[in-house]
């Protein structure tokens, strides 16, 4: 097994990498690697390190702790990074609520955050911040896609559904902004909810031609188990989060034909996105999620402009990762003026693999160039 192999294992307190610079540079992730959703932080975190690992640098040190979900610890966490460590760029937070937690006061201070997952609109708009980089998407992206590709497929009476935190109630305004028509009814369930048959009860009452919903890791699960089992027939629709390759397979057959939006897929054909794959299969033994996509472009962003700037001079540095002058695995790559992303959003359909188990294929763009609509709220 090799190194990046065994880094995909368990914790990584801390990691060195190889060719010698000038200048150290320290990188702190908090992330989800316990608990309920911790695949996601697992994701983040070995995309991150096997881009990491083939730019053969010796001169960057990544602290990685575990945030177990909890904003108090994700928060603590953030402060011994920046107080006792003095890193100088943090990354990896998965949830929103941790997001809102953590950065604004990061980015205050000086320390310089990139988002491989989080985009709560607080944070593109009013509360956006020239420290902040957001190399995922706004929350709204994927749903609201998803919103316009159902529209133009002839849906008209969709029901929606997402957990009452930052990120559902993103989801569900991005979905109802591109849809642009009138939605039978806004289901919110509790985070972490494990039990859906009242909702689900409600979905089958109700007047829909259609399901679209936003439950990210074991939630997703959860809910589509029971969704097979209720015998309701109607199309299911989502974005990646609810239908990432290990979600499906742990749904299995029940997830066969869900159509869903995602900022990348493995197999866009494009030469980043071929050597991200391979080189993530051949050291994890698995096929990568959007989060490990997200991950592996964070550390390019980063790589990228430390060719240029190191992060002591802060504008220089900054200036460097606005410029975003890398390949990243989803194909175009643009900041907007709030430092979030202005990208193509993707369709894709889970199908039935040629080992028989569920997996993702591509379909074809939901929106060209999607910009959120928080952008003209920030005054940086």
């Amino acid at each position: 097994m090799n190194n990046i192999a065994r880094l995909g294992l368990g914790l990584l307190l801390s990691s060195s990498l190889a060719t010698a610079h000038a200048e150290d540079v320290k990188i702190g992730m908090i992330t989800t690697l316990s608990g309920g959703g911790s695949h996601l932080g697992v994701d983040v975190r070995d995309g991150f390190m096997l881009a990491m690992e083939q730019a053969g640098r010796d001169d960057i040190e990544v602290l990685i702790q575990d945030d177990a979900r909890r904003p108090d610890l994700a928060r603590t966490l953030s402060n011994e990074f920046m107080q006792r460590d003095e890193v100088d760029i943090m990354t990896g937070i998965i949830w929103s609520n941790l997001a809102m937690a953590v950065v604004p006061a990061a980015v205050r201070q000086g320390t310089f955050y990139l988002s491989p997952n989080a985009g709560p609109s607080d944070l593109a708009g009013r509360m956006c911040h020239e420290n902040y980089f957001n190399v995922a998407y706004q929350n709204d992206n994927l749903h609201g896609a998803m919103g316009a590709y159902m529209r133009e497929q002839g849906y008209e009476n969709p029901i929606i559904m997402a957990p009452n935190y930052p990120a559902g109630t993103d989801a569900l305004a991005g979905f109802k902004h591109l849809f642009e028509g009138e939605v039978v009814d806004e289901l919110y369930t509790q985070i972490g909810q494990t039990d859906y048959a009242a909702e689900i009860a409600q979905i089958r009452d109700s007047d829909a031609d259609s399901l679209f919903f936003f439950l990210p890791g074991g939630m997703g699960i959860s809910f589509m188990k029971q969704w097979d089992n209720s015998g309701v027939d109607m199309p299911v629709f989502g974005a990646a989060f609810s239908f990432d390759e290990i979600l499906i397979k742990a749904v299995g057959s029940a997830s066969i034909g869900a159509m869903n939006t995602s900022l990348w897929a493995y197999d866009l054909d494009n030469e980043a996105n071929h050597a991200f794959v391979e080189g993530f299969q051949s050291a994890y033994e698995r096929m990568p999620t959007l989060y490990a996509a997200q991950g592996y472009d964070t550390a390019n962003l980063i790589l990228s402009a430390l060719e240029k700037a190191h992060p002591s001079d802060k504008d220089a540095f900054r200036e460097a990762l606005r410029e975003a002058d890398f390949d990243s695995v989803r194909g175009e790559f643009r900041f907007g003026p709030n430092h979030h992303p202005i990208q193509d959003i993707y369709v894709r359909e889970v199908v039935e693999g040629d080992d028989g188990e569920p997996t993702n294929r591509l379909v074809g763009v939901a929106v060209e160039d999607i910009q959120d609509v928080y952008h003209t709220q920030c005054e940086m």
